[in-house]
């Protein structure tokens, strides 16, 4: 099963077997300390890359190896990209319809440049702090907007952001969820089956066919679909943190720290968007 997410669907993190990780048998010295050493699936995709991928999982010392502190530094740069394009576009661009049209451009261009880098078999920066750029001038332009109706609701949806990322770092590392087999089959075709049913709710709404925004309105309904997009969002989360385990003990090369960071961008801004909506939702009501 291939993920929502597009990180999800290239090499080294393949869902054919639906494992939410890299597939890999253990190398030899690493199964006691593993709680997946039993993980029946695919070979190790790093292990023909070079042979020393193929080895038992070292401390990082070999500078081909993906580290924590690359995962940590690319993410920063990434995420930095996006806050920097939501800061300006938020300080240039007065709140008007031609904004608007642009936020929508920059959506578009955003998506294609992030679906560009999935089908590409190694990581691209160039395309990635592309996509956040892009993606930061989008945010920029919603959030001035959402604060101009909602007074604080971007504030507030920076820190429910980052509330949920903690709570769910804390839970994974915790070892109270297990990225499994079944895990990431059961919460991909919950997450699929929201998307479609989104869509098909927008096209209801552009048509006229539902009013006020169908299930995406501001009224208790859209309460309830936006915590449960927060909760699709979390749930990627946990697949991000496992990607970026497992990159780790099995030796990926360091330039996969790009395609990590680019995973916690696109969950990251699912996340900040909903909580968004939530902000303003609970701020209607009060």
């Amino acid at each position: 099963m291939r993920s929502s997410n597009p990180v999800f669907s290239r090499r080294g993190f393949s869902r054919d077997n639906g494992y939410a990780g890299f597939s890999t048998a253990p190398q030899a010295g690493y199964a006691q300390g593993n709680p997946y050493a039993q993980n029946p699936y695919a070979t190790n995709p790093y292990a023909q890359t070079d042979q020393q991928y193929g080895a038992p999982p070292q401390a990082p010392v070999s500078t081909g190896r993906m580290t924590m502190d690359d995962v940590v530094m690319r993410s920063a740069t990434t995420l930095g990209t996006v806050a920097l394009g939501a800061v300006l576009a938020w300080a240039l661009l007065p709140v008007s319809a031609g904004s608007y049209g642009l936020a929508i451009v920059s959506a578009l261009v955003a998506m294609v440049l992030a679906l560009v880098q999935s089908f590409k078999r190694t990581p691209s920066p160039a395309l990635i702090l592309g996509y956040a750029a892009f993606e930061g001038v989008f945010l920029g332009v919603i959030s001035e907007m959402y604060n101009s109706q909602w007074s604080g609701a971007p504030f507030q949806a920076v820190l429910g952001t980052m509330a949920v990322s903690a709570a769910t770092l804390l839970i994974y590392k915790a070892g109270w969820i297990r990225v499994t087999a079944r895990y990431a089959r059961i919460g991909l075709a919950i997450a699929m089956a929201f998307v479609l049913v989104m869509a098909v709710n927008l096209l209801l709404v552009v048509f006229g066919v539902a009013e006020d925004g169908g299930l995406r309105s501001f009224g208790p309904l859209g309460a309830a679909v936006g915590i449960l997009a927060v909760l699709i969002g979390a749930f990627f989360l946990t697949l991000d943190f496992k990607q970026i385990e497992d990159g780790i003990a099995y030796g990926a090369p360091r330039q996969e720290a790009w395609l990590a960071a680019f995973g916690l961008t696109l969950t990251l801004v699912w996340i900040y968007v909903e909580m968004l909506r939530l902000a303003a939702i609970f701020s209607s009501n009060d």
